[in-house]
Formats: structure tokens, sequence, C-alpha cells
């Protein structure tokens, strides 16, 4: 697989917070309104907007609205991507490139 840097990087970002990590958490039982992941998750609603902001621009979590709630779930698409990311940099042949 060819990684796209961009991409991929936008991928680990939102990976690497602890409450964005948490949100997935919850995810995993599915679908959740924002009101329920603020319960939570102590964060104000516009640090949640954040959180999912991020999150959906990474691929891993899609958002759908129903009324004035947005509800979110885990992207299997998503995901899928994020897995291939971690498999291509973790098989990357140690020493090739490397010369002392």
């Amino acid at each position: 697989m060819e990684l796209d840097p961009k991409k991929t990087a936008v991928v680990f970002k939102a990976l690497c917070d602890e409450n964005r990590v948490r949100i997935l958490q919850l995810l995993t039982t599915g679908e959740k309104c924002a009101c329920k992941l603020l319960e939570e998750i102590p964060v104000s609603q516009p640090t949640m907007s954040h959180h999912m902001k991020i999150l959906c621009d990474s691929g891993i979590v899609v958002g759908r609205k129903e009324g004035k709630w947005m509800h979110y779930s885990i992207s299997p698409d998503g995901v899928a991507y994020a897995r291939q990311c971690l498999e291509t940099l973790s098989n990357a042949k140690s020493g090739e490139n490397c010369r002392n």
C-alpha cells in the first residue's frame, strides 16, 4: 500500500489524544448522540465538537444529523485505512536504508 503522508498524519492525529481515544471506545458499542458523549467525557460542547471534527476528518468516525443532534459512529472503511497505515509502517524492513 502506498501511503498518502498527509492523510496518514490526519489519521494518527485523530488517535493521539486521550479524549478522542475514549470517544472511540464509547463508539465501539454503537452509534452515539453527541449529547451522550458529552455525558461521558468531561469537556465543553465546543471542545467535543473540535474532537469530533478531527475524528470525522480522519475518516475513522462518521456523523449524521438527526434534528438538532449529531449522531456518531465508527466507520469500517476509516478503521480499515488506519489499520493499513499501521501495517504498512510496521512492516518496513529494518536497517536497509541505514549505513554506519
